[in-house]
């Protein structure tokens, strides 16, 4: 993790030091990236929707996820890096998270079938939480993935490049997210 945060300093390195001019602080940031995050739905549900709708929904979501890389580097830049804004943060990501899924699992025609979609949803959120209660309990991961990264660029190739796959691609994440549940139940088991 230290090697992204390195990387996403030396990236947005330029971008920072005008935000920061400007006075804008990590925790706007969030918010902003999480109101794009949401934006997603609506716009993939919108009924009988323009053609516009979707790509337009893909930039929303392109730009949380452009926007959540900034938010921790900015608050590392001005000296307001704190536990509060890192768990800010990762609620806001769980909520997009779970908004997207679901937003996906509502499309008519489904995107994503709700089994899939709900363990995805499942598997993630206590994933999360086993990360959270981990750290709080300074118990490290041996390795840790971020697959909503990947689900929403996949989302993109489902809708224009190979549809049909989304379930698949879904479900390859949620038994990854299991395995990684399942241990760190076990680590986190051994603590206590």
């Amino acid at each position: 993790m230290a090697w992204g945060r390195e990387l996403r300093a030396w990236l947005f390195g330029p971008l920072i030091r005008v935000l920061a001019a400007a006075g804008v602080t990590a925790d706007q940031i969030t918010a902003v990236s999480l109101a794009a995050g949401l934006a997603f739905c609506p716009l993939w549900l919108w009924p009988m929707g323009p053609a516009w709708a979707k790509p337009v929904a893909l930039a929303a979501l392109l730009l949380h996820v452009f926007l959540d890389g900034l938010d921790g580097p900015l608050a590392r830049h001005l000296g307001t890096a704190s536990r509060r804004g890192s768990f800010t943060d990762t609620l806001a990501d769980q909520i997009v998270v779970t908004a997207t899924t679901l937003a996906l699992m509502a499309s008519s025609p489904p995107t994503l079938g709700v089994w899939v979609g709900g363990a995805y949803i499942f598997c993630y959120a206590m994933v999360v939480g086993f990360a959270m209660v981990r750290s709080a309990l300074r118990v490290p991961y041996s390795w840790l993935i971020r697959p909503r990264f990947w689900v929403y660029g996949w989302i993109a190739v489902d809708q224009y490049l190979l549809p049909g796959w989304m379930e698949v691609v879904v479900g390859v994440f949620t038994a990854i997210l299991a395995v990684k549940l399942a241990s760190g139940f076990v680590a986190i088991r051994r603590m206590l």
